[in-house]
């Protein structure tokens, strides 16, 4: 029946029925936006939002959600695909594997300049055993920075993001890295119920939302991972199509090994290092068909349109 209504003429009674249809999704979607943050779990709370997608993608109205989630299937890719052909990326493909340090770099050169800058001032300006010792004192940052650095990176972790904003691309790339998760876990019927303009945002909930399920429940099956190992590498493929260097490949790296690791099939280092180069493959070819709707992602999410608003952007409503 849904299909003869799909098809038949235009009447009077069809612009309700659409507009309810969506209208159904939107508050679906309003309602998770509305649950408590200890509630809003990807893989408990999004069975409606995932039965209105579904209801919509077979009424013919959501025509790219879902669109690849039976099609991305790993194969054999060799490293020199990446650098050549329909999938070349900007960057080398070995910077994909290799973690930035553009940041570190920078939060360390100005905690040292900054320092000795203070340090010679106090010993100038401060009279006696006061001068003396506060250049120590002053000095001695850069070997608690280097000590935290070397037993605890992660303490600086947020000191050390927040020097990303110097660079002038970094808005740039974080969108165009969120927009690329956003659009392949779309098109592998993830049902997005939020999203984030942080590299660094975990993406193990979306991977739940996908399966329905958490991923300590079972282990992954070869479809289910490679549907996921694409979704994971849509950031790191969408900068690398851009940019000769991969600033965001961490937490994308780290979520991919973390889906390995629960495959059903224990996997090699040989076929690891081939899926995460298939998926990263996959990813960028499933980018460059549909830049359309890639491009006017990116444009909603960088005015912090509602995850709606975005789904109807992808889908040129």
């Amino acid at each position: 029946a849904a299909r003869r209504r799909a098809t038949a003429p235009r009447s009077a009674g069809r612009p309700a029925q659409q507009t309810t249809s969506f209208e159904t999704l939107r508050k679906e979607l309003e309602a998770y936006g509305a649950l408590p943050p200890s509630e809003r779990d990807l893989a408990l709370a999004t069975g409606d939002i995932l039965e209105a997608m579904r209801s919509l993608r077979d009424d013919g109205k959501l025509a790219l959600w879902n669109a690849a989630g039976t099609t991305s299937r790993r194969r054999n890719v060799f490293p020199g695909e990446l650098s050549r052909g329909p999938n070349k990326l900007a960057c080398e493909p070995s910077a994909i594997a290799t973690p930035s340090v553009r940041n570190d770099a920078a939060f360390l050169f100005t905690v040292v300049i900054t320092t000795s800058v203070l340090a010679t001032v106090a010993g100038v300006v401060l009279p006696g055993d006061w001068g003396f010792f506060s250049s120590y004192l002053i000095g001695g940052i850069n070997l608690v920075v280097l000590a935290i650095g070397s037993t605890a990176p992660g303490l600086l972790t947020v000191l050390t993001d927040k020097f990303s904003l110097v660079f002038p691309d970094y808005r740039e790339r974080t969108l165009r890295h969120e927009a690329g998760h956003f659009l392949l876990a779309y098109l592998h019927g993830a049902p997005i119920a939020s999203y984030s303009l942080e590299l660094r945002g975990a993406r193990v909930q979306l991977a739940q939302a996908v399966l329905q399920r958490k991923l300590y429940a079972g282990r992954l099956e070869d479809e289910e991972l490679d549907s996921l190992a694409v979704i994971a590498m849509g950031g790191v493929a969408a900068e690398a199509i851009k940019y000769e260097e991969v600033i965001g490949q961490t937490e994308d790296l780290f979520d991919l090994q973390s889906l390995m690791n629960k495959s059903q099939k224990e996997l090699s280092d040989s076929e690891q290092q081939n899926l995460t180069r298939w998926a990263v493959s996959r990813a960028v070819g499933l980018l460059r068909e549909n830049s359309d709707a890639y491009e006017r992602l990116m444009e909603k999410m960088s005015q912090n349109a509602t995850v709606f608003e975005c789904i109807q952007a992808i889908e040129g409503l």
